[in-house]
């Protein structure tokens, strides 16, 4: 199997979302967490997936000088589209309400981006996921913003907790993109740089 194939390599996630452990680790892959900051700031012509292929690159720069041979490095960045405007993480809970609200009743796009680097190559794979909200009442959005505090989601929501069991009414591709990670795509990619 894939962690077979990758005997001869390391793979570094540089990722501080759980979700995203937890799928590395449901993949049967060893891998090492490695943070560093970067200002995830992107140029305003920028729309749809290249706003996250340019984040998911941006992530790996601080990395690129101090990979050795052997080493993969991925960083991923995931964002909700709604009507062509980008929502990131909301930073309180007035922003997270304006974003659910916006959201309520809508059709939006989450997309990821997962970027593949090595000391010598650099490859980006996105994903694209179609997600349609039922009208959420005023309640309904306080309450989960009051007990999820979803301020480490793209969009002020996650589609794995309460707020996905009771507004989620349709999906047209990857479930799992929209938890955070497109992990067809990773076991993909990393599949074609093993072989």
């Amino acid at each position: 199997m894939l962690k077979d194939k990758l005997q001869d390599y390391h793979l570094i996630l540089a990722s501080g979302s759980p979700r995203r452990h937890q799928f590395f680790e449901d993949l049967g892959l060893e891998f090492e967490i490695r943070l560093k900051p970067v200002d995830e700031h992107y140029p305003d012509h920028l729309q749809g997936y290249e706003i996250t292929d340019y984040l998911a690159q941006l992530k790996a720069v601080p990395f690129q000088k101090e990979l050795s041979t052997g080493d993969i490095l991925i960083t991923s960045d995931t964002i909700v589209s709604l009507d062509g405007q980008a929502l990131g993480k909301p930073t309180d809970p007035t922003q997270a309400g304006e974003m659910l609200r916006d959201l309520s009743g809508k059709r939006h796009e989450v997309i990821t981006s997962v970027c593949f680097t090595t000391p010598v190559k650099q490859r980006t794979v996105n994903c694209s996921t179609l997600v349609q909200f039922a009208s959420l009442t005023t309640e309904e959005i306080d309450y989960y913003i009051h007990e999820y505090r979803p301020f480490d989601k793209a969009g002020a929501y996650g589609i794995q907790e309460w707020i996905g069991l009771i507004g989620i009414e349709r999906i047209e591709g990857s479930y799992f993109n929209v938890v955070g990670l497109p992990t067809h795509l990773v076991y993909r990619t990393l599949k074609e740089i093993s072989e």
